[in-house]
C-alpha cells in the first residue's frame, strides 16, 4: 500500500483544488491510500514565533508528510504563480532543525490543480518546480493534471461530474504511486 498526504492549496470552503483532491481520493486506485491533510491554521512565517516553538498546525503538516510515501499538492494559480497561503505552508515545513530535517528531503511530490480560467494550473505547476528542487523533494514529471474551466465540471456540491475526469485521476495517482513505490525500493 501507497500512502500519498493530499494537501489543498487554498483555504476557501467552496474551493475547487480541495473539491479535486476530494475526487482523488475517491479515485485513488486500488494500492493507494490518499489521506487529506490541511494547511489551515498554519501562520504566515514569522521567526520570532518560530524560535517560541512551531505551531501544532505546522508540526501537524510535517508529521503528515514525514508519515507519508508521498506529497500530492493541488494547487490553484493566483496571478500566474503560486498561492502564498500555500507557499507560507512549504516555507514552514521546509526549516530544517537539529536533530529534525525537513520532511520534504528525498519525498516523492507530484502538483495538480483546478482553474476557472482556461489554462488550468499550468503555470502555478511550472512555478512549483524550483520550489521542491530547493527544499530537496524528489518532484515526479510523469503526469500532469490541469483542469481548466472548474466550474464546469463540478457541481454546487464540489461534487465532480465528468467521468474522464475520474479516470484521469485515476490513471495520475497510479503513477505517482508507481513513481513513489519505485523512490522507497
Amino acid at each position: 500500500m501507497v500512502k500519498i498526504l493530499g494537501v489543498a492549496g487554498s483555504l476557501r470552503k467552496g474551493s475547487y483544488n480541495a473539491a479535486l483532491l476530494r475526487a482523488a481520493v475517491g479515485a485513488a486506485p486500488e494500492g493507494v491510500e490518499l489521506v487529506l491533510g490541511t494547511i489551515r491554521g498554519v501562520p504566515l512565517f514569522d521567526a520570532d514565533e518560530e524560535a517560541l516553538g512551531l505551531p501544532p498546525a505546522v508540526t501537524a503538516l510535517r508529521e503528515g508528510i514525514r508519515a507519508a510515501d508521498g506529497l500530492l499538492i493541488v494547487s490553484p494559480e493566483y496571478n500566474a504563480s503560486i498561492p502564498g497561503v500555500v507557499k507560507n505552508a512549504v516555507d514552514w515545513v521546509s526549516r530544517v532543525y537539529p536533530g529534525d530535517p525537513s520532511p520534504f528531503a528525498g519525498k516523492p511530490v507530484a502538483v495538480m490543480g483546478a482553474s476557472m480560467g482556461n489554462f488550468g494550473t499550468i503555470q502555478a505547476q511550472d512555478a512549483w518546480r524550483p520550489v521542491f528542487k530547493r527544499v530537496e523533494a524528489q518532484m515526479w514529471f510523469g503526469g500532469q493534471v490541469t483542469i481548466p474551466r472548474a466550474q464546469t465540471i463540478f457541481d454546487a456540491e464540489g461534487t465532480l461530474t465528468d467521468e474522464a475526469t475520474v479516470r484521469r485521476l485515476s490513471d495520475f495517482l497510479k503513477g505517482f504511486a508507481g513513481f513513489v513505490g519505485k523512490m522507497r525500493a
